[in-house]
């Protein structure tokens, strides 16, 4: 039995290297029960779905005909990171409204096709949408705007 699309192949064995290092890494802390969850019930689940995805993606590369591996380019992996480094540095000295956008502007560089102006509508849409959830619907501390709302 031969790989007949290689990219699916890579994609579901990193994708199962990765729930691994989640379900290893997280081993320790308590699950709890659905009534009561603990700090190890969301990895532990995540992990398991992404195995399973994984999983299901190595078959696929064994049953249908598709594509080889391309080259991997840098930049989308570095423009994404640098972009959740970017709004963890921000977020609490600017708040969310400044770290929100940037933070999507910073990691739509990673494709070389990004248009600004879309781009800055979806980080403000965005970011309005996550005020509205994090602050206002799950009531948690996080600053909006220090600068111009206090804490």
């Amino acid at each position: 039995m031969s790989v007949r699309s290689p990219q699916e192949f890579a994609a579901g064995l990193f994708l199962m290297v990765l729930a691994a290092i989640t379900l290893f890494e997280g081993i320790e802390l308590s699950a709890g029960s659905l009534s009561q969850m603990g700090p190890g019930m969301l990895p532990r689940a995540l992990g398991v779905i992404v195995l399973l995805l994984g999983g299901a993606l190595i078959l696929d590369g064994f049953v249908e005909k598709g594509a080889g591996l391309e080259r991997w380019h840098l930049r989308g992996p570095l423009f994404i990171l640098g972009g959740t480094v970017i709004f963890g540095l921000i977020v609490r000295p600017a708040g969310l409204a400044v770290a929100g956008p940037l933070a999507v502007v910073f990691c739509a560089q990673a494709d070389r096709g990004t248009r600004v102006v879309e781009t800055a509508v979806f980080g403000v849409g965005l970011t309005l949408f996550c005020v509205g959830l994090f602050k206002f619907a799950l009531g948690l501390p996080i600053p909006v705007a220090p600068w111009l709302l206090g804490y």
